[in-house]
């Protein structure tokens, strides 16, 4: 695998690996990039980012998953935060974008990446979450993405 990834482009908005780790771990959705052979799909996912890798529930089947399962490169992109700053026509800002490889997990496999989704969203429904992991286990998948690079950006001059 060709592991080149671009630069920036505008060195002086990078972010340090630290700060950008911690825009993925605190933001609440980001935007999932497969590709299926014939063009690019992005989907809104919720996820989890923990112990080096991204977290993302999904059903077993659907046009991400088949992508991933032809194609597993996928990119990530979360939005910290944003706002238009009219008056400078720009806009103030906090992003990551990650590359890396994903592959799917089923069965108790995801059983604990499921746990720690609900950690995220839902930590004060943690026993009925145990529940629905076990009802539904077998009609969901998780999709790991382990990273191979990771580039955070922001404009905060305004």
């Amino acid at each position: 695998m060709n592991e080149n990834f671009k630069p920036l482009r505008r060195k002086d908005r990078a972010l340090s690996e630290d700060k950008a780790l911690e825009i993925l771990s605190k933001s609440e959705y980001g935007v999932l990039c497969v590709f299926d052979g014939d063009y690019p799909y992005g989907v809104p996912v919720n996820y989890v980012y923990e112990d080096g890798f991204i977290y993302i529930h999904s059903a077993k089947e659907g046009h991400k998953i088949e992508s991933i399962n032809s194609f597993n490169r996928v990119c990530f992109t979360v939005v910290g935060s944003s706002h238009v700053v009219p008056k400078e026509f720009s806009t103030a800002y906090k992003s990551v974008v990650v590359f890396g490889m994903a592959r799917i997990l089923c069965g108790q496999q995801a059983v604990e990446p499921l746990r720690k989704i609900v950690r995220k969203y839902s930590p004060q429904h943690l026993d009925e979450a145990e529940k629905i992991i076990e009802k539904y286990l077998d009609q969901v998948v998780i999709i790991q993405i382990q990273i191979k690079h990771l580039q955070g950006k922001a404009n905060l001059s305004f």
